[in-house]
């Protein structure tokens, strides 16, 4: 049957609908650190893959180490997507991410010997770029030779990675099926050599060689796609998508605290350009942050506290990195910086983690300003320096074991002050609550 006056059958416009009807209403929800990274966000996507269809890494590489525990085991991962234990998931790294061959066959190695099987849910895509061995001595000469002015790197590589993709000189995933990758791989290798001979640096690039190329076998054991043809596909056929970030927001290459940050897009925007995704697929943005702060490495960190607080908040909260096992810095909750990350980031609900660190304190402090050169403002400086003086309020302890609490209307009266301080000072409400480090833990608000 034809509608009056168009040349259009009853079931093309159905069907035109129903697509429309997907493209519009099916986006993807993205779940970003708002802090210096350690949120705890493999935790928490965890927890909510079974709500979704699909969780797809978008930028970071093995500089990130996403701990889950359960059944009293820990697991860390660096390069998969958290959502990787959950049978029924498909998992995709991302165009954004860059992937060491070496640590992603034992991360896959690891993950098979605890019986998850890889094969059907684990997607690839071809546009990810490699880290090779000649990157990591890249990245570890550089660093060696800023002395006292290092970042911080975490020596995987991560810098000169992303230096070469910008560059237009990296590997791709995409390049392993070419006939030409052993000599586009010399080539690119041979470029680094020249490059460390400005570096009084010791390198042995051959002895490395041989465990990358069993890594890039084991990369093509999987299927490798083009992750952004096949992100909006899922989503016209009504799939559920999770972005996954990596690191946090104060550690982005463009809006963190720079230079001490990481070589990627960390914040919202970056799962656009990390998936291949548009703007306007972007449903809830999901932002992670601990009930106090951390940081890895050098760089600024106003609330830092370098006395018994921090040493406390470091010794109960287990503060160590994942991925390199340095230990944390830590100090009080910073609302001027979390508020900047949530308006980088168009936070519409926030997940608070480790709030059980904070049980064994009188008084809790929280920094809702910044005095510069004796002025008072809320907003985040162009420079975090050692000038930047944080302005605390103080709110009372709730002193008690949190860990068992299973409702809200069980959470101490100080615990609820204090979340009810941050959803009012931001104006985003605290969606989830973590309350330990085992995925049942948790705690769902609202």
């Amino acid at each position: 049957m034809e509608w009056p006056g168009l040349n259009i059958s009853r079931n093309y416009l159905y069907l035109a609908h129903e697509f429309f009807n997907h493209t519009i209403l099916m986006k993807v929800d993205v779940l970003l650190g708002l802090q210096w990274g350690d949120e705890g966000k493999g935790k928490i996507v965890d927890v909510l893959t079974p709500g979704y269809d699909i969780i797809a890494r978008f930028q970071g590489g093995p500089n990130a180490g996403h701990t889950l525990e359960f059944n009293s085991i820990k697991h860390i991962l660096h390069t998969i997507p958290s959502g990787i234990f959950h049978p029924h998931q498909v998992n995709v790294i991302g165009n954004g991410v860059v992937i060491d061959p070496v640590i992603f066959k034992k991360e896959t190695e690891a993950l098979a010997a605890l019986g998850v099987d890889l094969k059907d849910k684990l997607l690839i895509s071809t546009k990810a770029h490699l880290i090779l061995p000649s990157h990591r001595i890249l990245d570890a000469a550089s660093e060696a030779a800023k002395g006292l002015t290092k970042i911080g790197s975490t020596l995987k590589g991560i810098g000169p990675t992303y230096m070469d993709k910008t560059g237009r000189n990296g590997l791709r995933v995409g390049d392993i099926i070419s006939p030409a990758f052993k000599e586009k791989y010399q080539f690119l290798k041979e470029k680094h050599k020249d490059l460390l001979t400005i570096y009084n640096y010791p390198y042995d690039i051959e002895e490395q060689e041989k465990t990358w190329f069993e890594g890039i076998e084991e990369i093509r054991k999987y299927d490798i796609i083009d992750s952004e043809v096949f992100i909006n596909q899922q989503l016209v056929k009504g799939k559920k998508i999770l972005a996954e970030g990596a690191q946090g927001t104060l550690l982005d290459i463009d809006f963190g605290s720079y230079p001490f940050v990481t070589s990627s897009n960390t914040i919202c925007a970056g799962a656009c350009t990390g998936l291949g995704i548009a703007p306007s697929k972007i449903g809830e943005v999901l932002g992670v942050f601990k009930a106090y702060c951390t940081r890895v490495g050098s760089g600024p960190f106003p609330t830092e506290q370098d006395n018994e607080t921090g040493n406390s908040l470091q010794k109960t909260g287990s503060e160590f990195g994942a991925t390199t096992g340095r230990p944390r810095r830590c100090g009080w909750l910073d609302l001027v910086a979390l508020k900047y990350s949530i308006m980088i980031n168009g936070v519409t609900q926030l997940f608070m983690t480790k709030s059980d660190v904070l049980s064994d304190f009188d008084k809790i402090k929280i920094a809702v300003k910044y005095k510069i050169n004796d002025i008072e403002t809320e907003s985040l400086p162009y420079d975090l320096n050692d000038i930047t003086e944080p302005v605390y309020f103080e709110m009372k302890g709730w002193k008690r074991d949190i860990s068992n609490v299973t409702s809200a209307d069980d959470m101490p009266r100080e615990l609820t002050d204090y979340i009810s301080f941050i959803e009012n000072e931001t104006g985003v409400p605290i969606t989830i609550v973590s309350l330990g480090p085992d995925r049942r833990q948790i705690l769902f608000r609202k």
